[in-house]
């Protein structure tokens, strides 16, 4: 299906790797050109690379969002580039529960996930509305609906991310730019296989790093099977890839998506809701 996006032009935040870097790639087999950002210039390169291979205008713009007058510099950058189409991808996520979390932890996950994602819009917004068509995807979480015990901080961050996207659609009423969320599931990345490492000490696969079972999934360790069942049950029985949510932002950076507005997409494989 055409999405028509041919030479549309896109800033994906934390497009240096994992979905973001997925999300890069799919906009730009879409005919998107493609603003990646990241913090390492080497990481950054690479998908540019990438991403320019399939034909399109690739470009890099480096900072740590979270550094005062970078979020607003990166999506200044963005304006110049031409991006009608702003994909708030940028996050971290860190390992806290009630007992072990302090005041600082959950400063870093609003400031890591909220407000970047406030100030790139705020900043390129004037630029999207006198175009008079634009796009802002902001990523979510499954954590938003189920909030997990072991990730406190960063499930009410992401359920900020997605109260203040629906706010956004609202306030960009009638201008032609629309805001909407994307909230995924459990994907297999490597950022997320080294924190499980981490959980267990490496004795044992993390739920979304290396595990088997699947042609074209992640290699070696468990079967992918066990991993769902054990860590991540849902009724499409198995683990997402990074290339369900970057399906999911493109058709909603779509022009197809002109009627979808203020939404949170859960692409989660069903897991939200299900025992």
């Amino acid at each position: 299906m055409d999405l028509r996006l041919a030479g549309q032009g896109a800033l994906v935040t934390g497009s240096s790797s994992g979905i973001g870097a997925t999300i890069a790639g799919m906009l730009a087999d879409e005919g998107c050109d493609v603003l990646v950002h990241g913090r390492s210039a080497g990481a950054a390169a690479a998908v540019a690379e990438q991403v320019a291979a399939r034909g399109v205008r690739a470009e890099v713009v480096l900072g740590d969002l979270t550094e005062p007058g970078v979020a607003e510099q990166v999506a200044l950058t963005a304006r110049d580039f031409g991006a009608r189409i702003l994909v708030n991808n940028a996050g971290p996520f860190a390992e806290h529960d009630w007992e072990s979390s302090r005041p600082a932890d959950w400063r870093a996950a609003f400031e890591g996930n909220v407000l970047p994602t406030v100030r790139v819009s705020q900043t390129l917004l004037p630029s999207l509305r006198a175009h008079g068509w634009g796009r802002v995807i902001t990523i979510g979480s499954r954590a938003v609906r189920t909030p997990l015990p072991n990730m406190v901080a960063y499930s009410a961050a992401k359920a900020a991310v997605v109260n203040m996207t629906t706010s956004l659609a609202r306030h960009l009423a009638g201008t032609g730019v629309t805001a909407n969320c994307v909230s995924p599931g459990v994907i297999v990345t490597p950022s997320l296989s080294r924190m499980f490492e981490q959980r267990t000490g490496g004795d044992e696969a993390p739920a979304e790093g290396p595990v088997g079972g699947r042609e074209g999934g992640p290699e070696g360790g468990r079967d992918e099977a066990e991993i769902v069942a054990e860590y991540a049950p849902n009724p499409s029985a198995r683990l997402g890839r990074p290339e369900d949510i970057a399906a999911a932002v493109a058709y909603l950076a779509s022009p197809l998506a002109d009627y979808v507005n203020g939404i949170e997409l859960r692409v989660d494989g069903g897991i939200t809701g299900t025992p």
